[in-house]
This record gives structure tokens, sequence and C-alpha cells, in this order.
């Protein structure tokens, strides 16, 4: 962490020295598409003047091969791409992999003649709630451009652009705008903590709440990107809720365990074989809060890991497991506590 200098205080020391660590990490993606009503079909190849520039965003070197990591939706429809340093330089980079379950994506650069320097990497453990954190990246077109906040919450869980959820995300008031996308999030050591990608606004524009795909995540991915052009998850077939004490009397559980409910089961999947068990549905009192199934499995651990909410399910499924992985739940059923082994199965598209 960055110590203060004479005449400059602790807080303006640790952003200055933010800046200049990762900064020259950082790049402007700009994407480009064939301009249909110039380019003639008949010709192979994309000329440069049938190319207009149609969108944009950040990203991050992650290794000095000459990988950048941005968003998914960034590189979205791109038939070329060029990257731009802090230092002015440019270059085309390819498209190498990309996740639209995580909004993640990995593009690459030819490292010669380029001095890449790679982010350092934190530890999503040890963030939380207050820590001060920064974002570098180019909102608007304007390149270079550094904000700080806090962390606002982590554990959040936001939408992807596919029908799955982002789990373990990071909430931030640090300002985030369009063209912020595929930049990082980082903490007052210079560590990268999340991929900024997601604010929450009435006009696309900040208002506090943004977040920042977790590094968890992104360091899981972005490897199996580079390597195989795609990332396969785990999968266990369930939608849930969490269990609330104040369902307890209705669905017949101690209001004092805590866990997650099994309220679908989807056919032949790795949950149906293994034999969870959803309720049957029923009227509650408390609809909203209390779920529309009664007599469902209550999840209390995976793999001894005490869950608390059907989060910490998609957390622990997403961080720590593979495709053919075989988990032990530990569930509560028909007031008896079981243990059952899933074996998982990779993620459907």
């Amino acid at each position: 962490v960055a110590t203060p200098e004479s005449g400059i205080d602790y807080e303006t020391a640790v952003l200055m020295n933010i800046y200049a660590q990762v900064n020259p990490s950082v790049v402007n993606v700009q994407i480009f598409q064939e301009n249909s009503s110039l380019h003639n079909g008949g010709l192979s190849g994309i000329d440069q003047d049938d190319l207009l520039e149609v969108g944009g965003g950040s990203g991050f070197v992650w290794d000095t091969s000459g990988h950048i990591v941005t968003n998914q939706h960034v590189v979205e429809g791109a038939d070329e791409v060029h990257v731009k340093f802090s230092d002015g330089t440019t270059s085309i980079a390819k498209v190498v992999g990309v996740d639209i379950d995580s909004d993640l994506a990995v593009i690459q650069i030819d490292p010669a003649g380029y001095n890449l320097q790679a982010v350092k990497r934190g530890d999503i453990d040890q963030v939380r709630v207050g820590m001060r954190v920064a974002a570098i990246g180019n909102p608007f077109g304007f390149e270079g451009t550094l904000t700080s906040g806090i962390v606002s919450a982590i554990g959040r869980t936001i939408p992807s652009r596919s029908r799955y959820s982002i789990p373990d995300s990071i909430q931030t008031d640090a300002p985030i705008n369009p063209g912020n996308s595929g930049g990082p999030l980082i903490n007052e050591k210079g560590e990268v903590i999340g991929v900024n990608a997601q604010i929450r606004s009435e006009d696309r524009a900040n208002s506090g709440v943004g977040f920042a795909i977790p590094i968890a995540i992104v360091e899981r991915v972005v490897p199996s990107l580079i390597e195989n052009g795609r990332y396969s998850y785990s999968y266990i077939g369930i939608g849930g809720d969490t269990f609330s004490p104040l369902c307890s009397e209705e669905l017949g559980i101690d209001p004092k365990l805590r866990g997650a409910l099994v309220v679908d089961v989807m056919p032949r999947t790795p949950a149906a074989k293994a034999g969870l068990q959803s309720g049957k549905a029923y009227d509650s009192h408390y609809p909203g809060v209390c779920p529309s199934s009664k007599g469902s499995d209550l999840i209390t651990a995976i793999n001894g890991q005490p869950v608390a909410s059907f989060d910490d399910v998609l957390i622990y499924l997403t961080r720590f497991t593979s495709p053919n992985d075989t988990v032990k739940l530990s569930v509560l059923r028909d007031g008896e506590m079981l243990d059952v082994d899933v074996k998982l199965s990779a993620r459907p598209e």
C-alpha cells in the first residue's frame, strides 16, 4: 500500500500509486464490423475502408503472451478488434475465446514490440465490504479514466447474458459507466479483484450501483478460454430458494436450521439421478418469501461446507467444482439428515 509523501495525503497517494501501477496494463478495446453496404461480397477478406467502429470497452493485460481479458458483450459481433494502450500504441487483436455465462472473453495481440505488463491478481476471500477500490477504463471513450469508491457488497448474484446467473459478484459505488465494461476493479494494493461488467441505472449512466465479475471466476474461466476457447461449468440441475425461519411452521422445518430448499429438480439431470426431491405445490401464507412447494429437500452443506442460502450452492459449484466431480450434499428430508452423492455433469447450453 502506498504511503504518504510530503504534501500528499494518504488516500491521494494510494490512488496515484494504483494508477501508476495498473494503467499501463489497461487497454481501450475498439470493435469494428463490416459495412455491408460498401463491402464487395465477391472479394475475399475485409478492407479497412469497409469497417465501421460500432462499440468498445476496456480490457487488461493478463500475461506477456499478449492475452487480454475483457467482457464477452464488448467483443460480441466483432469482425475486427483493435486495442489501444496507455502510451498510444495500438494493435489488432483476435478473439481467442468467449464465455457468455460469465460475460468474459479473451483476445490476443502479437506481443512482439510491445512492453506488456500483466496485472497482479487479488484474492476474493480477502475482499470485504467497505474496502477502498478503484476502476480504470474508458467510460464514454475517455481513455485511461480512474474512478474510486468502496466495495458496497459482496456475494451478489447478477444476471448473465445467458439463462444462468453469475454468483459471488462484487457490488461497488466506484463510478462505472458505458465503456468501463471489461476493465479491472482494483484493490488498494493494485491487485485486480474483479472485471467491471454491469451497472444498474435508468439511463445507462452511473448511479452508484456497479457490479464486477469476481476474480475467483475469472481465474477459472480465463485459462480455459486461452487453452480451449471455451469453459465448461459443472451442473447439478436444480432450482431452489433460501429457507427462511418465517416458513418453518408451514414447511415443518426447525427455524434454527439454514439451507437451500430444492423446489425444482430437472429431469435427466445429476440431481434427478441422485434422487434429490422437490416438494408438492401448496398455498403459502407468505407468498414471495416461502417457496410454493412443501416437502422439499433442504441442503444444509455441500462437501462439508455449510450452506445458508441457495446462492451458497451456486458459489460453491462455480468456484470449486468441475464437470464429472462428485459432491456430497447434506440434506434434510422428512425430518431426517441424509448424505446424498451427486456426480455433476457439464452445464447444458
